[in-house]
């Protein structure tokens, strides 16, 4: 990757030469005017208001415009020859928490890359910035203006990496006011215990997995036009939003729609008997134990009565085999005597 900006880290009395390569690249969609009777680009062109003319680009330069209207041209030579001691260098002021940084701050993101001779103390910082789990707070100057910065140790798949995030200045960041709701509400806890049952039911996001709908949706469209065929029907997702009459019941539904876009069914947490009122129980809370009815069991005396009569009705039938084969046999010694005499 090309870099955008060399110069050196201050690190106390420890410098680190370094790249600057831009971390993210912009693939929105974008369009061309043009005249629609024949495709013509329609083109800007730089015109001075004063006479009219068309101003190539070594006629056009750099001016201030002050308070009252009142406009300065300044040149390069100027804005070069001003005291700026960040010119080359990335000069850290200090460390704080990353997570105290607010994300409204947050400007644009690069990665820091160690230029020839700079690997060892490069090293040091990044690992000295994960140990502490801090960010550095840095000034440089870049495409012709100071910033503040912070750099930090990257994870994942990047964790040898430095990171760059260049910051607003604190008085670029608009405060709040007659932004924030003047009307107070209460927010009850079975309320919030529904919020974190539906923030649990959709679960984490796979950021590697998003994409961009509507570019897809566009290069299909410009496709389908380019072979002379009719460009596929887009469903309709239905509406959603809307003033919200019922908190509780929006939450129980939202929860029930989840919960079977991700396949779990129905009736997890709800009420099963028919007529009852539908509840979720949140994720993560107890439930109380439901008793179960105890099996029903015969009395041991009748058990008992039963096994002991099936005793007697083996016993007696054993006795009569027995007696049969008594007689038998009493009957085969007689028929031998007969014959003997």
């Amino acid at each position: 990757m090309r870099s955008l900006w060399k110069g050196t880290i201050s690190f106390g009395l420890v410098s680190i030469p370094v790249k600057v390569v831009s971390a993210t690249e912009n693939h929105s969609v974008s369009f061309r005017q043009v005249h629609t009777a024949d495709d013509g680009r329609v083109r800007y062109r730089k015109v001075c208001e004063l006479d009219g003319e068309e101003l190539s680009g070594d006629e056009i330069g750099k001016a201030y415009e002050t308070a009252d209207g009142s406009v300065v041209q300044l040149s390069d030579d100027d804005l070069s020859a001003l005291p700026l001691p960040t010119a080359r260098t990335v000069d850290i002021l200090g460390f704080v928490p990353v997570s105290s940084i607010d994300p409204y701050q947050l400007d644009r993101s690069y990665y820091l890359a160690p230029d020839s001779g700079a690997i060892k103390p490069y090293a040091l910082l990044r690992e000295a910035l994960r140990r502490s789990e801090k960010g550095a707070i840095a000034k440089l100057a870049m495409r012709g203006r100071e910033t503040l910065a912070l750099l930090r140790a990257l994870d994942g798949d990047s964790e040898d990496v430095l990171g760059m995030h260049t910051l607003l200045w604190p008085d670029e960041i608009r405060p709040a006011t007659g932004v924030v709701p003047s009307e107070k509400v209460t927010v009850r806890d079975a309320e919030l215990d529904l919020a974190d049952t539906l923030m649990d039911t959709l679960g984490a996001v796979d950021m590697a997995e998003l994409h961009d709908e509507y570019r897809a949706a566009v290069e299909a469209l410009v496709t389908a036009k380019l072979e002379g065929r009719a460009p596929e029907e887009i469903t309709e997702r239905p509406a959603t939003g809307g003033r919200v009459i019922d908190l509780m019941s929006a939450l129980e539904d939202s929860v029930r729609t989840a919960r079977e876009a991700r396949g779990e069914g129905e009736g997890e947490g709800e009420g099963e008997g028919e007529g009852e009122e539908a509840t979720v129980t949140p994720i993560g809370k107890k439930q109380p134990a439901r008793k179960k009815a105890p099996a029903k069991k015969a009395p041991a005396k009748k058990a008992t009565g039963k096994k002991t009569a099936a005793k007697k009705t083996a016993a007696k039938e054993t006795a009569a085999g027995k007696g049969t084969t008594k007689k038998k046999a009493a009957a085969k010694k007689t028929a031998s005597r007969k014959r003997a005499s």
